[in-house]
């Protein structure tokens, strides 16, 4: 039985910038899905624009809707 704590990572690119540090994500495999941005990247005031790169967390029990942890080069 899989781990209730695991979550998947994948990568994305932003495709648009939503009210309150949330975002539309386009993901390899061409879904696109609700994130919010992660605390620490808060924290550290790392911007996020469209057309950049992330690695996302996704929930276990809903697959549409993650969260950002960190944003690719």
């Amino acid at each position: 039985m899989k781990n209730q704590n695991e979550e998947l990572k994948v990568e994305g690119t932003i495709i648009e910038a939503l009210p309150s540090t949330t975002f539309k994500v386009r993901l390899a495999d061409g879904r696109e899905i609700l994130v919010y941005l992660a605390g620490k990247l808060r924290l550290h005031y790392i911007k996020i624009l469209p057309g950049d790169r992330v690695l996302i967390e996704l929930s276990p029990y809903d697959q549409n809707r993650g969260r950002i942890v960190y944003r690719l080069k």
